[in-house]
């Protein structure tokens, strides 16, 4: 069993809240009328991982931030999203996925199967880049 607030919700809450956060940026275009994007909300997260990079480089020490990153955390994605720890040559931990609940790795099993084609797309552009 789960514990923190995830504890307090239904399983209904749960998937409800889940669908809500996947699908939050077209809930922003919805809510515009079309009439424009959520990438306010893009733009804010990518400063911050700026400031946050800056204050790693600058020697300031426990700066952690969720990145996507290279990494064997999900050994089927060569790339995944997890929190690290930024120091002043880069990423000195990968604090990886932790434990999961069976929703979760139901979820982290679509993820996979969606992330997989992007990522080797992504690693092929780069490479014909060269």
């Amino acid at each position: 069993k789960p514990d923190g607030i995830k504890a307090k919700l239904s399983e209904k809450q749960i998937s409800d809240l889940t669908h809500r956060i996947q699908n939050g940026g077209t809930e922003v275009v919805n809510a515009k009328a079309g009439a424009g994007s959520a990438t306010l909300s893009m733009a804010k997260a990518g400063a911050q991982f700026v400031i946050s990079l800056v204050k790693a480089i600058n020697g300031e020490k426990n700066i952690v931030e969720c990145s996507y990153v290279e990494s064997d955390v999900v050994p089927e994605c060569q790339w995944f999203a997890t929190k690290v720890l930024i120091g002043k040559n880069g990423i000195e931990q990968n604090y990886g996925l932790g434990d999961l609940d069976e929703f979760e790795q139901g979820k982290l099993k679509e993820a996979v199967t969606e992330l997989v084609p992007s990522i080797v797309e992504g690693v092929e552009f780069i490479a014909n880049q060269k």
